[in-house]
């Protein structure tokens, strides 16, 4: 696996809110041991020890329970911003090579990070100079462990970061020593893709697949969620977040709309069957019909367009910066804007959305 390891020494713009914290969202931990979890669990495995009585937690006596939460990860200072791109293009699931030239996957990364990294830099200063990413995952990570011991379940939440510090392998190594036998996989990408959850579920598998017998899952009984985007709970913390910024125009729903941006991909990986352009559509259109109930004719119009396009190739459409200037050129003068494939704060939310739109 290639790893960097080391830090290398013209139209009117809308008024914008920000919907940024929200309620906790519930999750019934019964139906995630077991059996597929509302919302769309798949589980990996789940053969473990059967002669145990279960609690209505769905957590057995003795059992040492863990979470692994997979994100992106980000640079934390900005000598780390070059290694973190040069692990980010060194994924075959970000750069896909042809097989010929496949085996320069790591002198093409290192060429594209050398390129990227003056920019990305800028980036990366004009929002405190690193990514608050795994500072604002390991707290999220402490309070699903704070609300999980209120339910009665004791267990380890760990960060395992696809790009950057603390990585998969990290998180991996510290599950075992911590003898954990029952695990949930959660990636925090509400939507599936192959780009993201894909990629990190692919790393965690070369992980487990290169000691089979310490992941047997007769050891470790381990499940993953690999979508939530329409789990009720989810939708709730959405609808609240965006009700919240929406009270001032109650009366006025016509003055107001709410934008979805979400991360794009390029229109190939859809193509290939990457369900992720379906997910987002149905993700913002059920967020949206959970915001209009009961509105009746006050209902809030909205839209939805993704940012952070790179390269040559075609991505996913309408782009963000696209549809702004279209608004803004139709007089548009407040937006309600929701970073849809996004659960916490970093540069496409907090330069790209923020500063540079």
């Amino acid at each position: 696996i290639l790893r960097a390891r080391a830090s290398l020494s013209s139209a009117q713009r809308p008024q914008r809110r920000f919907a940024a914290v929200g309620p906790t969202m519930q999750i019934d931990m019964s139906k995630v041991f077991g059996g597929a979890m509302s919302g769309g669990a798949a589980t990996l495995a789940t053969a473990g020890p059967s002669n145990e009585e279960s609690l209505e937690n769905g957590v057995r006596e003795g059992d040492r329970v863990g979470i692994l939460f997979l994100n992106l990860g980000g640079p934390e200072k900005l000598d780390d911003v070059e290694d973190f791109l040069f692990n980010l293009f060194s994924d075959e699931d970000i750069i896909r090579l042809p097989n010929l030239v496949k085996p320069l996957q790591g002198y093409i990364a290192r060429a594209i990070a050398s390129r990227r990294a003056p920019t990305s830099r800028e980036a990366y200063a004009s929002i405190g100079g690193g990514s608050p990413i795994a500072r604002l995952t390991q707290d999220q990570g402490d309070n699903l462990q704070v609300e999980l011991k209120e339910r009665g379940i004791d267990a380890n939440v760990y960060i395992g970061m696809r790009y950057w510090h603390p990585f998969t392998e990290e998180a991996t190594e510290k599950i075992l020593e911590d003898d954990i036998n029952r695990l949930v996989i959660i990636p925090l990408y509400p939507q599936y893709s192959i780009s993201t959850t894909g990629s990190s579920i692919r790393l965690l598998n070369q992980i487990i697949n290169q000691d089979l017998h310490t992941w047997d899952p007769r050891k470790i009984d381990h499940t993953v969620v690999p979508h939530w985007y329409n789990h009720p709970g989810y939708l709730a913390c959405q609808a609240s977040l965006i009700g919240a910024q929406l009270e001032e125009f109650k009366d006025n729903p016509q003055d107001v709309k709410v934008m979805f941006s979400a991360h794009g991909v390029p229109e190939s990986y859809v193509a290939a069957g990457d369900p992720y352009k379906g997910q987002i559509e149905s993700c913002a259109a059920l967020i949206m019909k959970e915001v209009n109930k009961g509105k009746g004719d006050k209902a809030v119009d909205w839209t939805l367009c993704f940012q952070s396009r790179v390269g040559p190739v075609k991505w996913l459409e309408p782009y963000t910066d696209a549809v702004l200037e279209e608004l803004g050129a139709a007089g548009q003068k407040n937006l309600v804007v929701v970073p849809l494939s996004f659960v916490s704060e970093h540069v496409e939310t907090l330069e790209e959305i923020d500063i540079e739109y």
